[in-house]
């Protein structure tokens, strides 16, 4: 294709623009003559160097070239030139002549089909199970100029017949031309109402044939080849769309699970002694990260009575926020309506259950997320928690955890899922907890709000560069944040 658009424009001066060029535009001088008419890409049609007539000739060249009729496209141009040449107009003579041995080179790469000069499409298909592909070869003056391929599904209980008949009709419903010949790789039962169809909207007639033996047969035997190789690259692609990483098989034997768990959530709660408390959701489809499914929370749960932070309580409420969702409308905990809060609007990583939720931590952490699973009413849920110093795994309602092999490849999943469920957290936790204590010194100077600490700390990078700068060159402040709060800085740091 992008050979044909290269050789077009190289042959024939046909314009880029897309310019809405009539009588009036042009009489009207609208529009400027662009590079292509300088590089000799275009003969200006646009300013009025080239009529309408001539452009349309031209075109008329371009189909003919493209619809493979070159034997015809070159009579007529070498008819154009000789007529030139008697009229001593040697110079468009001389631009024919290129134009010529541009459309031969082109011809020449285009593969001989056939010692007949015959316009003809050659249908096969080949299929396999319930998949099939069907090809047309299209032939002009005996020479391939391209081919077309169509996949086609659920063709299992589907006779040859119908296949041929559908490809067909498919083809020819929207094509611009229909040739004289056409080939088959079999007979079709409805012929006689396929081939009336096809003469009426060709206004003239056809002649299906079904090669058996020779050339012929050749040509249509090749066809269905590259068909069949088409399909085997189908196939292949779908083979490798559906595979299953052995991770995921060695998983679900490892954990007992009745399917196999492609989606994978895990959550993993932080902090430091109880502020910033954040949780972190990763989900990994098919053993590999989807990072677009990656959510954040902040915790809200406060610190128990002893003022220290409650895992247990932050847990249980990242799970109701993560699950919430799923829950009915009429759903009543404890006594009361549950109002079915959207998490994230239409969240489409909230929209479903995962095949496995990992928890990470041990028994206690665990016990947290199945007791909202419970008041949530969300049945067959696969749930485990994974505690991080020995890699022990604990399942819902028993006490004591299971080792996975170490050599497992289900336990070096589970080990990374959860290490990328930390490090999402951490990385969240420690933006938050920069983001408080960046301004916090600033802000608790009188004076001085969020916006004014936030315009200190852009411009100068950091509270000891503010400081460094208060003491050596308090001008720079000054000019920057305004006297009174230069001051007040300096008086809040003791400068």
């Amino acid at each position: 294709m992008r050979f044909a658009l290269k050789t077009v424009r190289d042959i024939f001066m046909i314009r880029s623009c897309s310019l809405n060029l009539t009588e009036e535009t042009i009489a009207q001088d609208k529009f400027k003559l662009c590079l292509d008419y300088h590089i000799h890409k275009c003969e200006g049609p646009c300013v009025g160097y080239l009529i309408r007539k001539n452009y349309n000739e031209t075109i008329d060249h371009v189909a003919k070239l493209l619809n493979g009729k070159t034997k015809t496209l070159l009579k007529d141009m070498t008819d154009r030139m000789n007529l030139h040449s008697e009229k001593m107009e040697f110079e468009q003579a001389a631009q024919l002549r290129d134009k010529i041995e541009a459309v031969e080179v082109y011809s020449s790469r285009q593969k001989m089909a056939d010692d007949e000069i015959v316009d003809r499409d050659v249908f096969a298909f080949d299929k396999i199970d319930n998949d099939c592909c069907g090809m047309i070869l299209k032939i002009r003056d005996g020479k391939v100029i391209g081919k077309t391929h169509y996949f086609l599904n659920n063709t299992a209980d589907k006779t040859d017949s119908e296949i041929l008949e559908h490809l067909i009709t498919g083809h020819y419903a929207n094509a611009d031309f229909i040739p004289d010949e056409i080939f088959l790789i079999n007979e079709i039962e409805n012929e006689d109402a396929v081939k009336q169809w096809l003469e009426n909207r060709k206004q003239g007639k056809i002649e299906f044939s079904v090669p058996k033996i020779g050339e012929k047969y050749k040509i249509v035997f090749m066809v269905k080849k590259n068909a069949r190789l088409l399909l085997d690259e189908l196939i292949l692609t779908k083979l490798k769309r559906e595979f299953i990483p052995p991770s995921l098989e060695m998983l679900k034997r490892d954990l007992h699970l009745k399917s196999l768990p492609k989606r994978i959530e895990c959550f993993d709660i932080s902090h430091i002694q109880g502020t910033d408390t954040v949780a972190s959701m990763v989900v990994f489809t098919d053993g590999k990260p989807k990072k677009s499914d990656y959510r954040k929370f902040r915790i809200n749960s406060l610190p128990d009575e002893t003022g220290k932070p409650d895992d247990f309580l932050s847990m249980r409420e990242v799970i109701y926020r993560r699950f919430r969702k799923l829950i009915r409308p009429d759903h009543y905990l404890n006594g009361e309506k549950i109002i079915n809060e959207n998490e994230g609007g239409d969240d489409p990583s909230f929209s479903s259950k995962p095949d496995l939720l990992i928890i990470d931590g041990g028994k206690g952490q665990l016990s947290s997320a199945v007791k909202v699973l419970d008041d949530l009413q969300i049945k067959d849920q696969n749930i485990i928690g994974l505690a991080k110093r020995l890699e022990e795994v604990y399942f819902p309602g028993e006490s004591d955890p299971q080792n996975i092999p170490k050599t497992s490849a289900g336990l070096k999943l589970l080990q990374r899922i959860r290490d990328e469920a930390h490090r999402f957290a951490v990385t969240y936790h420690r933006s938050l907890r920069d983001k408080r204590t960046f301004a916090t010194e600033l802000t608790e100077v009188e004076g001085i709000g969020e916006k004014t600490a936030q315009k200190l700390l852009t411009e100068f990078g950091s509270v000891e560069n503010i400081k460094e700068i208060l003491k050596n060159n308090f001008g720079i402040i000054e000019k920057s944040a305004g006297k009174k709060t230069a001051v007040r800085l300096k008086d809040w740091f003791e400068i």
